[in-house]
């Protein structure tokens, strides 16, 4: 009954304007909290004023109207965003990270009418973040859905073989694509900037047979690589022969038109003096003849190793 009293005696005492001006200082503090924000260098906000959208804008400190006449909506712009599909990754206890499979939406039929398990992840960034907040209500399941039908088509399209092998770069190519045109479509506001096929394992009673076809196919390119290889190391060796061959031969070919124009050279000049001078020509190259015959120090076989007989010429003396 006393605080009571002292309360009362305590209201009693305070004037109406000391009520008023609490009043408004409260008022002006609460609003004061209420009109200023902070957007994260990571972020941009989208602002509303009584629901209806108004601007986006960037990191840093920003005013808007108080007492939620005003409201702000931070959205992750420069933040990569990972969907995993087909396994989840968890973290235990020590920080260590495992995968816990989820069979039922990475099982998918082949285009040969096999079943294969695929794992894969998406990795996107929010573009535009008023589509982000205001364009599709159930934004994670959508992006899920229309991941799930795109590598569906994809994988449906291929057989198992070109599935587990050389088609995967290309569905990660084709799929991104099919995305990002789906995603633009419903005004969801966000780039896929990757696309990662993971695990593509065939069903566990017929893997055995899978690996051996796999083996055998890596084998199979690995003998292509190595016959291209030793391909690419004869032919330039066989071709630089083939050039040096033909280059030897051009020389040869060479010389003998030299040696030929000279002595039709030698010839005509030799003819030339004949038909100024036959007789002194006539004896020139008979002297010329006969000193290159017995001026060298190898006899002639013309002449016996004696000197007792011309051969072949005939004994001329009388019997």
């Amino acid at each position: 009954m006393a605080e009571e009293e002292k309360i009362k005696k305590a209201k009693k005492g305070m004037s109406p304007a000391i009520l008023v001006w609490i009043i408004i200082l409260l008022v002006a503090i609460t609003g004061g909290f209420s009109s200023f924000y902070v957007v994260d260098e990571t972020e941009n906000a989208v602002i509303t004023r009584l629901g209806k959208y108004t601007q986006t804008v960037g990191s840093g400190l920003h005013y808007k109207l108080p007492y939620g006449i005003d409201k702000a909506y931070t959205v992750p712009v420069k933040v990569v965003q990972t969907e995993q599909f087909g396994f989840k990754t968890v973290k235990s206890g020590r920080n260590n990270e495992y995968k816990n499979n989820i069979g039922a939406e990475s099982t998918m039929l082949t285009g040969d009418l096999n079943i294969v398990d695929v794992e894969w992840i998406i990795q996107y960034r929010i573009v535009d973040p008023k589509q982000w907040l205001f364009g599709v209500y159930e934004k994670q399941q959508t992006i899920r859905d229309i991941s799930r039908s795109v590598i569906n088509t994809l994988v449906g399209d291929r057989a198992i073989l070109d599935v587990m092998g050389s088609e995967r770069t290309s569905i990660e190519t084709l799929a991104l694509d099919m995305m990002n045109e789906n995603f633009k479509q419903l005004g969801l506001g966000i780039n896929v900037i990757a696309v990662k096929l993971q695990n593509i394992v065939p069903p566990s009673g017929v893997q055995d047979a899978f690996e051996d076809v796999n083996k055998a196919t890596q084998d199979m390119n690995r003998f292509i690589n190595e016959g291209k290889e030793a391909y690419n190391a004869e032919i330039p060796k066989a071709q630089g022969e083939a050039d040096r061959q033909l280059q030897i031969a051009e020389g040869y070919a060479a010389e003998r038109v030299n040696m030929a124009k000279g002595d039709v050279a030698r010839f005509n000049a030799v003819y030339e003096e004949y038909k100024r001078s036959p007789k002194v020509t006539k004896e020139r190259i008979y002297l010329e003849t006969m000193d290159e015959i017995f001026g060298s120090e190898k006899k002639p076989e013309l002449i016996d190793g004696e000197l007792s007989n011309m051969l072949p010429i005939k004994q001329l003396k009388n019997n």
